[in-house]
């Protein structure tokens, strides 16, 4: 009895292993997806990423868009597909949840940098008190002043909005915070 007891210990712990081995390559995988809309950030990046599940030889990627009627989603899911299909998973399966909503509190430290170096103001975390009360910190991704104005609630996206340094009066894009 023990050799069998310890037969399906071992043969449990190679499916484990197994199975983070799949998960691993496809998290890698759709690592290298990129929002179409804003080309620097991946979707880990943005943390619509939010599980990939493995099941058997079967993959699922599970996303949230950023709000419910962003148009990149389906590219997205497109892309995401064809990432783990590259990647060597014949059964894959991406799905999309709205619940819980997406926040901006999801993006990483990463993609909030690569968003400044891109030259849009990255989202202040939602815990800020002063985006609460609709003042918003900002600053700008050209110059660094402090000095801005909105000129309008939508910029080039829905999920962006147009601001102008008041200091070296270039336009700029401020991801919203949700």
């Amino acid at each position: 009895m023990p050799d069998r007891e310890s037969h399906k210990i071992e043969e449990g712990a190679a499916r484990d292993g197994k199975t983070r081995a799949l998960r691993e390559r496809a998290l890698a995988a759709l690592a290298h997806v990129h929002d179409p809309e804003i080309p620097v950030l991946t979707i880990t990046d943005l943390g619509i990423l939010r599980e990939v599940r493995i099941e058997g030889e079967s993959v699922e990627a599970v996303i949230t868009p950023t709000y419910s009627g962003c148009p990149a989603m389906n590219m997205i899911a497109v892309e995401a597909d064809l990432a783990l299909e590259r990647a060597g998973f014949s059964n894959r399966k991406i799905t999309t949840v709205l619940s819980p909503a997406w926040t901006t509190d999801w993006m990483s430290d990463e993609g909030r940098a690569k968003l400044l170096k891109y030259g849009i103001a990255p989202p202040a975390h939602s815990s800020s008190r002063g985006v609460l009360f609709g003042k918003e910190a900002l600053r700008c991704p050209h110059c660094g002043s402090a000095e801005a104005e909105r000129i309008s609630e939508f910029g080039s996206t829905a999920c962006k909005a147009l601001w102008r340094c008041k200091a070296c009066r270039e336009p700029f894009d401020q991801f919203k915070c949700i």
